[in-house]
């Protein structure tokens, strides 16, 4: 089964990223889009009802993934391999510094 995260922006339910058969898709719910305020995940990523789909994990979201010391503390404490990408992104990014989350 694919793994995928919910991603919160400011707090609020925003959209979907999650793994596919050719890489990666992110997407905006359509609630989200009609709410007045939204603002998007990124520059990268600017609001619209079309998926975004990529071979490799979007770099605004690989961004996200801790590096140095604190990375090898996210291997070891949720035994996670460094190459998996998505993985580490869905384990850490559950309370991250700015304004997007990522929840499983």
């Amino acid at each position: 089964m694919a793994r995928s995260g919910r991603v919160f922006i400011q707090n609020e339910y925003a959209g979907v990223i999650r793994e596919t058969d050719d890489g990666y898709e992110f997407f905006y719910e359509k609630s989200y889009l009609e709410k007045n305020g939204s603002v998007a995940a990124s520059l990268t990523l600017p609001l619209r009802e079309q998926p975004y789909t990529s071979r490799y994990l979007f770099p605004f979201f690989d961004g996200m993934i801790p590096e140095g010391w604190l990375l090898g503390v996210v291997e070891r404490n949720w035994k996670l391999d460094k190459n998996d990408r998505f993985g580490l992104m869905l384990a850490s990014c559950r309370d991250c510094i700015g304004d997007v989350r990522i929840e499983t």
